[in-house]
């Protein structure tokens, strides 16, 4: 087809104004311009789109009505692609999507997302929950704009913004005799049943803590989200090592869980922010960047990890 969309918006307008004067003035454009578009859509249909009346002003035809009609479904599809896209390089488009480590879901997730829309106004929001393997899938497919996990496993294809350190640390019961110590060594955990977060690489990281005890592992419970884990730990199952813990006050361990660092020296894992735009970042993304390093930084380390007084300096060295 020859004509643009514009010239089929200046045709559209001349049909519901009746009139190429009054389009001219609604669209700030000469009557010649509206007059070339009006003989190219002609040309296009092989057919007159105008009838021209003194004094009722422009009336379609049959057959211009058709056209009409078909230009409101398409001029139609183009305000919705605008609305959804939005202008990216100056701020949110209609929609984000993001995906994350699943455990982040309910930790950190809606935070973060709160404060990006108090900074750039409503979106839609797709969080997108899962392994690490499914992420980089999603990143590799184009799926999400950005994922949000930890730095483990093989290499995330793509830009990756560091934010913090997460250090492993053990969840417990309150009235477990472990909760007495400032720290935990790993040789405490050999004896004791474990309840592992049992995902793709995060569950062989975990596995790797435990082994690290040189006795052996006893694993009595396996499951892929964190709230049953900390319900698993409550019920009395066992002990488990995690990473983080919850910045949501609707999350609270007290008074029926505890949580102590680990006495032994283990490199924490980063949590990290990977994108396929490189040095190229959309404006949306770029201010949730902003945020999660925001949030993170107020919160400080022992809000959102549970570490040895020495290791938190360099939990937010990154």
């Amino acid at each position: 087809m020859a004509l643009s969309l514009r010239q089929i918006r200046y045709v559209a307008e001349v049909a519901r104004l009746g009139s190429i004067q009054a389009a001219a003035r609604e669209l700030s454009i000469s009557q010649s311009s509206i007059l070339a578009a009006i003989d190219l859509a002609e040309a296009e249909i092989g057919a007159r789109m105008f009838t021209r009346r003194p004094s009722q002003g422009m009336r379609t035809t049959p057959a211009g009505e058709r056209f009409i009609a078909a230009a409101r479904g398409l001029l139609a599809a183009e305000t919705e692609f605008v609305r959804q896209i939005g202008s990216l390089g100056e701020g949110p488009p209609r929609g984000i999507r993001l995906g994350c480590f699943q455990p982040f879901g309910p930790l950190f997730m809606p935070e973060v997302l709160r404060r990006l829309v108090a900074r750039t106004g409503p979106m839609d929001i797709s969080l997108l929950e899962a392994d690490q393997l499914e992420l980089r899938e999603w990143l590799d497919t184009g799926r999400i704009d950005a994922a949000v996990t930890y730095e483990m496993g093989p290499p995330f294809h793509g830009d990756i913004t560091r934010i913090c350190r997460m250090p492993a640390h053990v969840l417990m019961r309150s009235d477990d005799p472990l909760a007495a110590l400032d720290a935990v060594p790993l040789s405490a955990l050999a004896e004791r049943s474990l309840i592992l977060l049992d995902l793709p690489q995060t569950g062989g990281y975990l596995s790797s803590i435990i082994d690290m005890s040189g006795l052996g592992r006893r694993i009595g419970f396996r499951t892929r989200t964190y709230e049953t884990v900390r319900t698993a730990v409550a019920a009395g199952f066992g002990l488990a090592i995690l990473n983080m813990r919850p910045i949501s006050p609707i999350m609270v361990d007290e008074p029926v869980l505890c949580r102590r660092p680990i006495a032994d020296p283990l490199p924490p894992p980063t949590l990290i922010v990977v994108d396929p735009y490189g040095d190229s970042k959309p404006r949306f993304l770029m201010d949730f960047i902003a945020e999660m390093h925001a949030l993170f930084r107020t919160l400080g380390p022992q809000k959102f990890a549970v570490a040895r007084p020495d290791e938190e300096p360099i939990l937010l060295d990154v």
